[in-house]
């Protein structure tokens, strides 16, 4: 009772640090190791995945009062939500929000909130994207599609390169158009994903890292047992945030979680002064989906690889905060393979010169991959797991985690504490798609 009570207080405490943090929550504050020592073993929510989907979902759970513990195998962003390219997509909220506008525009409002109300340094900026149109067919499908999208009350237009150049002056003035769609942003992953664990922190909820979860195992009286490789503990109500490994961690509650690990890779120039300023994109990959996503009943749709076989290119990057130029793009379904693909690259950096001829003539310094979580149908895995007592996952984001974690996590977290589920989360429900194993 002197345990609890001791962490009672606290959380009390941290909670008023978090009141008063503002300007003090600078990146360089913020651990790449949250220790271990001290955790209570016993707690109401245990959210296994320490990435942004994670983080947020304690941060939100702390911050209504929630007795909250993350675990994290390895340490705060150090897979996808920490790998990635930093890009926050949407093209805001729309007349009728559906759950992509409420998990994007969302999003952005939480990241705003972060850095601008608390004060963490994320190098966030809503800095728009710019995606480009090469073909005839690809520019009639987009006239319809900024039609469509500006009758719904979204935010994007049709550029001419001319008009593009004026805002992005390395961009290829031979290419037929651009896509401007200006509620979209930028933001450092692993700066970002780290401030959202420290939020959680100074809100009351625990952390700890370097925890490999072991086995679950639902109690008697209820609630769940989860191990490590060195503590047990104890909760009433189970979050999985755990990304592309919701398969093998959904076994062990004896569940199957039709969630696929898919690699993206990424490369990376030397810093050097700023000339790219907005993300950038490609249509092609967009039109070709639009016309055959590639899906069957074991793959996911919206994949540059099926049957180790390149089917299309696919693209993404911007220039970041240290200068250097990042771009990347291929979803390939390979397991766990986190090896990057050099001729993948080459192919992704040929895409890149064709939209920003400037990345033709500048060196690769680094190449680097991830697991991204793609659900079977494509769609988020967000809410309550019926078939087991207060269990609940947030993941399925697919290529886009980083800019849907942070409302996907609020969402959960709303759903959680409430018991209540939100009407935007139907097409998320897991019930559609968890099954016994």
């Amino acid at each position: 009772m002197t345990n609890r009570k001791s962490a009672q207080q606290n959380t009390t405490s941290r909670r008023r640090v978090l009141s008063g943090f503002g300007a003090l929550a600078t990146a360089s504050l913020l651990p790449q190791r949250l220790s271990a020592q001290g955790v209570n073993n016993d707690v109401d929510v245990l959210i296994i995945g320490g990435g942004i989907a994670g983080a947020s979902t304690a941060f939100h759970l702390a911050e209504q009062g929630q007795d909250v513990l993350l675990l994290e195998r390895g340490e705060i962003a150090s897979e996808a939500s920490g790998q990635n390219m930093g890009g926050l997509g949407g093209n805001g909220w729309g007349n009728n929000p559906n759950l992509l506008s409420y998990i994007t525009a969302g999003s952005v409002e939480i990241f705003k909130r972060m850095q601008l109300d608390l004060g963490y340094d994320m190098e966030f900026r809503l800095s728009g994207t710019l995606t480009a149109i090469h073909t005839e067919e690809q520019f009639e499908y987009y006239q319809d599609q900024v039609t469509r999208l500006r009758a719904g009350g979204y935010q994007v237009e049709l550029l001419t390169p001319r008009e593009a150049r004026a805002i992005e002056p390395e961009a290829n003035s031979e290419l037929l158009g651009y896509v401007h769609a200006t509620e979209r942003g930028q933001a450092d992953p692993v700066k970002s994903t780290r401030a959202f664990a420290h939020a959680a922190e100074m809100a009351g909820a625990s952390i700890a890292t370097g925890q490999n979860v072991t086995s679950i195992t639902p109690l008697s009286r209820g609630g769940y047992s989860v191990q490590t490789e060195s503590a047990e503990y104890r909760c009433q109500t189970l979050v999985l945030a755990t990304g592309a490994w919701c398969g093998p961690v959904g076994e062990m509650l004896g569940l199957k979680i039709p969630i696929v690990p898919v690699r993206g890779q990424m490369w990376a120039t030397d810093s050097m002064p700023m000339r790219v300023f907005h993300t950038i994109g490609s249509a092609e990959s967009s039109y070709a989906w639009s016309k055959d996503n590639g899906s069957d009943a074991v793959t996911p749709p919206n994949l540059t690889h099926k049957n180790n076989r390149r089917v299309i290119r696919h693209l993404y990057g911007r220039q970041r905060k240290n200068g250097e130029i990042i771009f990347g793009g291929d979803r390939e379904s390979l397991g766990y393979n986190k090896t990057p693909n050099p001729d993948g690259i080459e192919v992704n950096r040929g895409h890149a010169a064709e939209v920003i001829p400037l990345v033709a003539s500048l060196p690769i310094k680094r190449t680097w991959a991830g697991l991204m979580p793609f659900s079977i149908d494509g769609a988020p895995i967000i809410g309550k797991i019926s078939l087991r007592d207060n269990l609940f996952i947030v993941s399925g984001l697919s290529s886009s985690g980083f800019g849907r974690g942070p409302m996907s996590g609020k969402l959960a977290a709303d759903f959680i504490r409430t018991g209540h589920m939100t009407h935007v989360l139907t097409e998320a429900d897991p019930d559609r798609c968890v099954t016994e194993a």
